[in-house]
């Protein structure tokens, strides 16, 4: 029996000889193995269709109930409400979907995926990004499907496809800049439970202290002045402006300059931690 394992723990040692020649690489490689890593998610998202749930039917489902909820109430009717709604509910619908990331993650670390990758000569931010990269795809769909409700039930943006357009793009870096913070929240917690659990309270009072919903002259002067430096509400702010005016205005480049912020911050955090608890 013996004979027998004595050869395993050499392969075993072999490999991590290997990875530990290789833990610098190059720029292309990175990109390459990040990508490998992607079309690996892609695939496991076909497999998986119920991962695609939370993209296609909360923007459907919330984009109507906000709207004949509180049109009335706040906008005096529902197409008036739609230029105010429908930048919010793309801000929160991808922020939302972004929070999935973390979950993902750490229950791939929990099933031993990660231990695999540790054995290989790969850079160790592949297999962190690549996941990011393939969620451009839900991202994609959550915000296209936004809209295209919004125009079913009477949107009609002023700022025509390239305003759109550019509103959506905002929101994709958005979303794809903040998974970072939640890829963090992945490699440290214990569980994917706690990941969500957390992820939940980070994002959820930022994204309804914010201005997505109502105009933030209508709230309390101390709440209004939270909501003014929230960040979610810089987005929301940008992808209107965008969306109903095809205007670049200054709230673009900062929600643009925070996004990068948070990418320079979070993203060698995460992989630090990564490495601290897989190496």
């Amino acid at each position: 029996m013996s004979t027998m394992i004595a050869p395993a723990r050499e392969t075993v040692r072999a490999a991590d000889r290997v990875a530990a020649a290789r833990r610098h690489v190059s720029l292309g490689e990175t990109l390459s193995q990040t990508l490998a890593m992607a079309w690996r998610a892609l695939k496991k998202m076909r497999r998986n269709p119920e991962q695609f749930f939370d993209v296609t039917l909360q923007p459907l489902l919330f984009t109507a109930m906000f709207a004949y909820i509180f049109g009335g109430a706040i906008s005096g009717d529902v197409a008036s409400y739609l230029p105010l709604l429908i930048p919010g509910i793309l801000a929160q619908t991808i922020l939302t979907t972004c929070m999935a990331t973390g979950t993902q993650l750490r229950e791939d670390m929990d099933k031993g995926v990660f231990d695999r990758f540790k054995s290989l000569p790969i850079s160790r931010i592949a297999p962190l990004a690549g996941p990011m990269v393939a969620d451009l795809v839900r991202y994609t769909i959550a915000a296209t499907l936004t809209f295209g409700m919004g125009l079913l039930i009477g949107y009609r943006p002023g700022g025509g496809a390239l305003g759109v357009l550019g509103a959506i793009l905002l929101a994709i870096f958005t979303g794809w800049s903040l998974a970072w913070v939640f890829t963090w929240v992945g490699t440290i917690a214990r569980s994917a439970q706690a990941v969500q659990g957390i992820s939940m309270m980070i994002l959820f009072p930022l994204t309804f202290l914010s201005n997505a919903f109502v105009p933030v002259e209508t709230l309390p002067d101390w709440l209004a002045t939270f909501v003014r430096v929230n960040p979610v509400s810089h987005l929301v702010t940008a992808a209107r402006d965008l969306a109903n005016g095809a205007l670049v205005t200054g709230e673009v480049a900062w929600t643009v300059l925070a996004c990068l912020a948070v990418i320079t911050i979070f993203a060698p955090l995460s992989v630090r931690s990564y490495k601290r608890r897989h190496m």
